[in-house]
């Protein structure tokens, strides 16, 4: 009787277990679609989400150095007098624009004096000299009246023309001495009729640009070879960058070049490699490269910190999104893609170059499939969160 009992027994325990298995399948499928993340449109927008389709796009490698902002030697001038003198006035300083002969500054002209009263004696001693002259000229022709009637012999004629003609050339060459001053004195900026006055040069810009450093001060006395201010023109600058020795193969003179600064994190400069250097830094191993930037506006500043972007030979055309798209979730690598208004799915991917802020995707995604480009942190720290509370 125990042993016809014990058959239903075991039968009923056996489709109870087989029961048991069909709720777990349905717990696996449940946790699948746990799987996607849901997010009200409230909390997109508090989150700033965007989303942008998958696009292909043309991926072109970039070398990234860094650079500092520099005045390009042809562009600095060195403002110095023309003559020995002493300063009345400066009328600049350091960090004023000035624009081609703008006055900078005015000096009493000691050279400038001296010449003025040498343009005095030659003038005097050019009169004597015509008076002179017409002395000559008077014994000449008397001479010459004589001669003809016989009362003086030829050979007297002769001298008194010739003294004469030699009154003439030094009158002449005293005048060629007089426009020599008059020329010396008007490289000073004085006219013939300021020569009576105290001789004032006026020092002026030879270039627009920013006057980049002053040692002029009122009251000193200034040698020709006193530099009194150095204007730099900023309109075009260098940004000197150093390239490492295992890249620099990868440069080359007349590349273009991307520079950014802090100041317009968004607002890049282009410019033009103009000098790679022949010689390394035995300290840094890097080699100086400079680059030729356009800066009609002045936005770049002296010693500015920079960042130089160099084109490389790695270009082609491939699917890629922006960087803040993808995410890393334990060892997988993972970019969100919007299902329907407020779910998403994280789809595993794989990842090959990364340019500047673009990643290729090389498998796991297709053209076209929209992705969440901003705000991709928030839904991996809900994925997360919701993959622990299940464990």
């Amino acid at each position: 009787m125990k042993q016809r009992l014990f058959f239903p027994i075991a039968m009923t325990i056996v489709i109870a277990g087989c029961s048991r298995s069909k709720p777990e399948a349905s717990s696996t499928n449940e946790k699948k679609e746990s799987g996607f993340v849901h997010i009200s449109t409230e909390a997109q927008k508090h989150f700033g989400l965007q989303v942008e389709p998958a696009q292909m796009r043309e991926l072109n490698e970039y070398l990234q150095v860094p650079g500092t902002v520099q005045p390009i030697d042809s562009h600095v001038n060195t403002v110095r007098p023309l003559a020995r003198g002493r300063l009345r006035d400066v009328l600049v300083r350091v960090g004023d624009r000035v624009s081609r002969g703008q006055p900078l500054a005015s000096y009493d002209n000691m050279e400038a004096g001296e010449l003025a009263a040498q343009l005095a004696g030659a003038r005097a001693e050019l009169e004597r000299l015509h008076v002179q002259e017409r002395n000559l000229g008077r014994q000449a022709e008397r001479a010459r009246a004589l001669a003809e009637i016989g009362a003086v012999p030829k050979k007297e004629l002769e001298q008194a023309s010739s003294e004469q003609q030699g009154a003439q050339q030094t009158i002449k060459s005293q005048e060629s001495a007089i426009a020599g001053v008059i020329a010396r004195l008007q490289r000073f900026g004085i006219s013939e009729t300021d020569i009576s006055k105290t001789p004032v040069t006026t020092i002026t810009a030879p270039m627009a640009g920013v006057v980049t450093k002053q040692e002029a001060s009122p009251g000193e006395v200034i040698e020709p070879s006193s530099a009194l201010f150095t204007i730099t023109d900023l309109s075009f600058v260098w940004v000197q960058a150093e390239v490492y020795e295992k890249d620099l193969g990868r440069v080359r003179v007349g590349q273009s070049a991307i520079v950014t600064v802090d100041t317009y994190g968004n607002q890049p400069f282009t410019g033009k490699v103009t000098y790679i250097s022949d010689f390394l830094d035995p300290r840094t191993r890097t080699a100086r490269v400079r680059c030729e930037v356009p800066n009609a506006d002045i936005r770049l500043k002296l010693d500015m910190f920079a960042t130089v972007n160099l084109p490389t030979t790695f270009s082609r055309r491939a699917l890629a999104v922006p960087a803040g798209a993808i995410q890393e979730v334990g060892d997988k690598t993972v970019v969100f893609v919007r299902k329907t208004a407020t779910e998403f799915e994280p789809r595993w991917i794989s990842a090959g170059n990364t340019v500047r802020d673009l990643v290729e995707i090389t498998n796991g995604l297709r053209e076209g499939e929209p992705i969440v480009k901003a705000g991709a942190f928030h839904l991996k720290s809900i994925l997360v969160g919701k993959d622990l509370g299940e464990e």
